[in-house]
Formats: structure tokens, C-alpha cells, sequence
């Protein structure tokens, strides 16, 4: 058998509604900014094309990084994040305001190459009990209208990612949509095939293995496993396989069998849990671009792998909340300030990922826990500092979990330091802390030096003006009504 080649597109055939569709597959990643160390958007993207990612996914139009995306040649996801979706779903005047200003605010000259914008993420998701259930398709079909007032419902596509969640099943074959979404994902479905639109899903084995003790570690992955499921006469050898054609046999009830699938989130984190770790996240990252590349499939997809997948994802992001566990902080398959994690290659033309290039860094000095000092009082400012700063390496199964009492000390105060951008009396501490040029780094527990934030719109505030903006348009609207 060839060993299969990891470099250059490969192309997909799908059979739908009578047609041959040939269809290029490819590795894209997903660029979140939930980050106390935000690196220069300009420096992201660079980033991006010196490691050949054409494709990337956002979460939200932030303006610095849509600017930086233009005339870069780069395929964009757009997103439209949850709490939008009530104003999108009843207010056209709503669809048109986004549209305007997060879509065709950035066509033209050196525009930006947006090719889908996703209404919501994972809005069916089983913990939010139904509260966007009845916004998703009123907005998706609103959305859809004010892109075709734009003239643009030709050229970009909606898609709403779903979580894996939407759909259940004891084994593959029997998959099916959870019943209380049998209807609305028929409508949904429905929509993106009349439009031409594929099905996103976010698939992690990562999360199947952390949540429960009883899930074999070697089937998260694709090395071969003791654990196979055996479903008739398909044998399924990684949890990746076995969750992508549940959703293939859950579409097939629905009557879409043949419906293109965009895997929109995959990958596996490298700290904040025991499974979360470097050599984990290589393997499994490794192992599954391989396994797409090779043009294999799944045994209901034979020779048909995924569309697109969107590793998830392109940077740590140290400012997200850490509720679904403390490794949400740790996805990136490039450290905060661009540095490769871990060698792996996309499949992409290069063998290795390369690092961000004019990286501006704070200087070298680390602020840590004063050794002449009485440090039994610190409890207050430990915690001041850690629900600031990130801190989730000093956990149970972080990297920096073994580096004791003084050290974790060390590791709060510097994480602060550095948020305060190195700012001399963000080292007090009543004392108990002091600056030094000596990096404190221990094994794989790494101090950090901040970098310096320049060209990049404040993320947060610029979603919640926009959000807001357009919640004062559906309000305005709601009382002419």
C-alpha cells in the first residue's frame, strides 16, 4: 500500500442530488481572542501564510483582525455569536446592520475573503436547555435575505456549527438527531442543502475521554486500539470515526445521507488536565490530519473524508473562562505569543509549523515571590492575582502543578505582573514580591513574559458595542410595532 502523501489538496467527490461535486479538502484552524496577551493581528496573519493556512474561522468580526485579514488570499468563517440571535431572528433592519458592517464593510479592493459566515455556535447545545432553539432559523433566514440585498448570497454561505451533542446514538449506524432537534435540524438541514451550504459539526474525543473514566484512551486516538466497535460489518478503530458517522446515519433518517460535512472544531489541549499534555495533543493532532489526508474516510464515507476540519486551535487563549475545565485555556497548537508547540506537520507544503516572526515582547524580567520574605499572609494576594492573571498550570494535571508552595506563589505573582504589563507596582504585593532577570522557569512549567499589544481593537469591548448596537436597532423596532 502507498504511504499517503501529506502534502498539497486533496479532492473530495460527493455524490448529491445526482451530481459528481468535486470538492477540495483542506486542514483550516480557528483563530479565538480570548487572550490576556494578544499578539498584533497583522503578526497572527503572517503567521498564518508563512504556515500555508489558507482557511481560518472566527467567532466574531473583530475589526483589527478583518483588517488584517484583507488582501491576504486567506477563506474566512465569519461568526454571529449566540446572544445575537434574537435581535437577528425578528429584525431585518438587525441582519442588515450586521451584514453591512461585519460583510460587505470589507468587500472591494484588498477585501477579505469571507466565504462563510456561521449564525450562532453550537446553538443547540444540550446545556443551554433550549434557549436559542427558536432564534436559529428565523436569524439564519434573515441573515440570508440581507446578504442578498448586499448581493452577496451568491458568494458566502451560512452555516450554523453544531456541537456533537445534536445527535445520539449507542452505536454509529443508529444515529439520530436528539428528538426535541428531529425537526428544526430537518428545517436547518434543509436550508443548507437548497443554498449549498455544507453541515459544521465540532467533534472532541478529547472531551469524551476527560468526562468519563470508563472511555478507553487508546480509541481517542488513531494509532490502532483494543477497544474497536464493531457495528455489523463496520469496525470502528477511533472515536473521531465512530462520532462523524453517527452524525452521517442521523442525516441519513433526516433524508440528507449524501450532505457535505465541515468538521468546524477538532483538537486536543496541552495543559490544565491529566490527558491534556504535548505528547497527547502531537499524537492526536498528527494522527488525524494523516488520517484526513489520507483520502480514507469512515466506513459510511469510505474514500469521502471531511470537507474542511478547523483545528482548534490556531493560539492559546489564557482569558476563556475555564468553567468546562482549566485545559479550555490550553487548545492552541501555537503557545499565546506564536511559538510552536510541538512539531507537527498540517499537510500543508510545510513539514514543520514555523514560529511568529517581530514578535514584540516585554522585556526579559519575571516578578517572583521574595525569599527574605514572611510569605504566610500571601493567601489574599495569591488569590487577587490568580482570578486576574491564568493560572490554571498550577492545577491538578497543569504543567507547573509540581513546582511547590514558593513556586506556585512565584507563578501567580509574574502571571499578574506580566497582565500589568510589567508595571513596578504590580510587583508589591505588600512586599513579598520582587523583579528578577533571572528566568524562573522549572522543566515544563514556563514563566511567561508578556508581549506588547499594539493594533489590536479591544475584542470584547468592540462585540459588546456591536451587540449593542444592534439590540438598540431590535428595541427601536419594537416599539414602532
Amino acid at each position: 500500500m502507498l504511504e499517503p502523501k501529506m502534502e498539497g489538496p486533496v479532492f473530495v467527490l460527493f455524490l448529491l442530488m445526482g451530481l459528481v461535486l468535486e470538492v477540495e479538502s483542506a486542514i483550516g484552524v480557528n483563530w479565538g481572542t480570548f487572550s490576556s496577551h494578544k499578539l498584533n493581528p497583522s503578526t497572527v496573519v503572517d503567521l498564518l501564510k508563512n504556515n500555508k493556512i489558507q482557511k481560518v474561522k472566527l467567532f466574531e468580526a473583530d475589526p483589527g483582525v478583518m483588517r488584517a485579514l484583507a488582501g491576504s488570499g486567506i477563506q474566512v468563517m465569519v461568526g454571529i455569536p449566540n446572544e445575537m440571535l434574537p435581535p437577528l431572528s425578528s429584525s431585518t433592519a438587525a441582519s442588515d446592520l450586521w451584514v453591512r458592517q461585519n460583510v460587505s464593510g470589507y468587500a472591494g479592493k484588498d477585501s477579505v475573503d469571507i466565504r462563510f459566515v456561521a449564525v450562532g455556535n453550537e446553538p443547540f447545545l444540550m446545556s443551554y436547555a433550549g434557549q436559542y432553539l427558536n432564534y436559529v432559523l428565523p436569524a439564519l433566514l434573515n441573515v440570508q435575505q440581507s446578504l442578498a440585498r448586499a448581493n452577496l448570497a451568491g458568494s458566502i454561505k451560512l452555516v450554523v456549527p453544531c456541537n456533537a451533542d445534536a445527535y445520539e446514538a449507542d452505536l454509529p449506524s443508529q444515529g439520530t438527531f436528539r428528538p426535541e432537534l428531529t425537526e428544526t435540524m430537518t428545517q436547518l438541514v434543509s436550508f443548507l442543502n437548497t443554498n449549498g451550504s455544507p453541515f459544521v459539526v465540532n467533534i472532541y474525543p478529547f472531551l469524551s475521554l476527560y468526562g468519563s473514566p470508563d472511555f478507553p484512551q487508546d480509541f481517542a486516538f488513531f494509532e490502532g486500539t483494543a477497544h474497536a466497535v464493531t457495528d455489523g460489518s463496520n469496525i470502528y478503530t477511533n472515536a473521531f470515526d465512530g462520532n462523524f458517522d453517527t452524525l452521517v446515519a442521523a442525516l441519513t433518517k433526516i433524508g440528507y445521507g449524501q450532505m457535505p460535512i465541515v468538521v468546524g472544531e477538532v483538537g486536543w489541549p496541552t495543559d490544565g488536565a491529566l490527558s491534556a499534555n504535548i505528547s497527547a495533543a502531537q499524537a492526536f493532532n498528527q494522527g488525524l490530519i494523516k488520517h484526513i489526508l489520507s483520502n480514507q474516510g469512515t466506513p459510511l464515507r469510505p474514500g469521502v473524508p471531511p470537507v474542511d476540519i478547523y483545528l482548534f486551535s490556531l493560539l492559546d487563549e489564557g482569558a476563556k473562562i475555564v468553567e468546562p475545565g482549566n485545559f479550555e485555556r490550553h487548545w492552541g497548537i501555537f503557545s499565546f505569543d506564536g511559538q510552536a508547540k510541538y512539531a507537527l506537520n498540517l499537510g500543508l507544503g510545510n513539514k514543520l509549523l514555523k514560529n511568529a516572526r517581530n514578535v514584540e515582547y516585554l522585556p526579559s524580567r519575571w516578578c517572583v515571590a521574595d525569599p527574605s520574605k514572611d510569605l504566610s499572609n500571601v493567601a489574599n494576594h495569591f488569590g487577587l492575582a490568580c482570578s486576574v492573571a491564568d493560572c490554571t498550570t498550577l492545577n491538578y494535571g497543569g504543567s507547573c502543578n509540581g513546582i511547590g508552595v514558593n513556586g506556585n506563589i512565584s507563578y501567580a505573582f509574574n502571571s499578574y505582573y506580566q497582565l500589568r504589563k510589567q508595571n513596578s507596582q504590580s510587583c508589591d504585593f505588600d512586599g513579598m514580591g520582587m523583579v528578577t532577570f533571572l528566568d524562573p522557569s522549572v522543566g515544563e512549567c514556563r514563566f511567561l513574559v508578556g508581549v506588547t499589544e499594539t493594533g489590536f481593537a479591544n475584542f470584547g469591548e468592540c462585540s459588546k458595542g456591536l451587540v449593542s448596537l444592534v439590540l438598540i436597532v431590535w428595541g427601536l423596532l419594537l416599539l414602532r410595532a
